[in-house]
């Protein structure tokens, strides 16, 4: 299953992660259902299993948490690029 995993938390989707940069940015669950053409009641129920897997009680705390463990970049705050799986490892 591809996703994130934190400490103690349950493993965010690619999905979920789109929705909480959504999130971050600003957009209403209208607005981001609309930008990722799903319902508005889809985005409901990604905000709120996002809000159980990362024990954040409401928005502010969750983009909090993102930038927190990284999940976001905001005006080039948080924005460091980390290496991908097929990035080489120099010794």
């Amino acid at each position: 299953m591809s996703g994130v995993e934190s400490q103690n938390h349950g493993v965010l989707s690619d999905r979920e992660l789109q929705v909480i940069e959504l999130v971050a940015a600003g957009l209403t669950n209208q607005e981001i259902a609309e930008k990722l053409a799903i319902s508005k009641r889809t985005v409901d129920n990604h905000i709120s299993n996002i809000l159980t897997k990362t024990a954040t009680e409401n928005r502010v705390a969750l983009v909090m948490w993102a930038l927190q463990w990284g999940k976001v970049c905001l005006n080039d705050v948080n924005c460091c690029v980390l290496p991908s799986a097929n990035d080489e490892v120099i010794s």
